[in-house]
């Protein structure tokens, strides 16, 4: 088990250096001048040569990268352009609306998915089995910011029970804050349960064709001690697989829902910064979104050897 965790956790930090050099690697690659691009064409040249000197372009290439990665070391991401404070505090505030609406969607869409799966399963080639996958095809295929302009429609303005849009912060009280993460956690959470039902019912009728299930069944085992006690445990590898990218996504993929509700979210100051032109909090939000990715990954990866025994034992 340690030297499986070693060389997971090797891995992992070998995959952030590359990918910091890649996204480092952007603006080089940015044509043109990245500061005159970041002010805009009609900018002083005394304005060009001070955001010049504070991104700090006039030093040698490879200086840059250790100075920036340096920074990443040390929670040093360097400061907004557009905002004028540190990208650091804008993640952080960001973070704050993030990681708690991508935590509520993937336990949703857990909830929801497993149950599915494994009612499915337990019923293969039945109507209940075709109905409920037919289900979650729709689910699939159904775009999250449509169902989201519905949710909106009929809890907001028909029924009047949730807010439309915005985020009050967490100091205007738990309930308050949560009340709006509500449709948007729905709106990410269906589409991404209807993806995991699929997965999981393929992976649970896999299990369920093997020898040792059907000698538990021989041995008398109820229907749900064969789902649960063998089924569902040895189908839990691509469930936790398809987990991980879940939650990654949820994470730094909800541009549109978080703009469709008005969430001060991550997604949002990356497509903000973008439009705007700042290429600091760009480059230091990307970074972070992937090394949080690497991160899930790696987690997802250790949990394979606690599911899987046998993978304890490899090298």
């Amino acid at each position: 088990m340690l030297n499986y965790a070693v060389k997971r956790i090797l891995i992992g930090l070998a995959t952030v250096l590359a990918a910091s050099i890649v996204v480092f690697a952007m603006l080089e690659i940015v044509p043109g001048d990245p500061a005159r691009l970041m002010l805009g064409m009609n900018a002083t040249e005394d304005a060009v040569h001070a955001l010049q000197e504070q991104m700090g372009l006039n030093q040698p290439l490879l200086a840059r990268y250790f100075h920036w990665l340096g920074g990443l070391l040390t929670g040093d991401l360097g400061r907004s352009y557009t905002y004028s404070v540190p990208v650091v505090d804008l993640i952080v505030e960001r973070v704050a609306v993030s990681l708690p609406l991508a935590l509520i969607s993937l336990v949703l869409s857990t909830a929801i998915a497993l149950p599915v799966a494994l009612y499915s399963a337990s019923r293969r080639g039945t109507v209940a089995d075709t109905a409920s996958m037919g289900v979650a095809q729709i689910g699939v295929a159904i775009p999250n910011f449509w169902f989201a302009l519905l949710l909106v429609y009929v809890f907001a303005v028909t029924l009047r029970l949730l807010p439309a849009g915005g985020f009050p912060g967490w100091n205007a009280g738990i309930w308050q804050a949560l009340k709006a993460l509500i449709l948007p956690s729905i709106a990410l959470a269906l589409p991404q349960a209807a993806i995991l039902a699929r997965v999981a019912r393929s992976a649970l009728l896999d299990v369920l064709g093997e020898d040792y299930i059907r000698t538990a069944r021989a041995k008398g085992l109820s229907r749900p001690g064969v789902l649960y006690r063998h089924a569902l445990r040895n189908a839990l590898i691509p469930i936790l697989t398809i987990v991980g990218l879940q939650f990654a996504f949820l994470l730094a993929g909800t541009i549109i829902i978080e703009n469709v509700f008005y969430l001060p979210g991550l997604g949002r100051l990356v497509f903000q910064a973008i439009t705007q032109r700042d290429l600091i909090v760009v480059e230091g939000v990307v970074m972070l979104l992937v090394a949080t990715v690497i991160l899930i990954n790696l987690v997802v990866d250790l949990s394979y050897a606690i599911v899987d025994p046998r993978l304890r034992n490899r090298p």
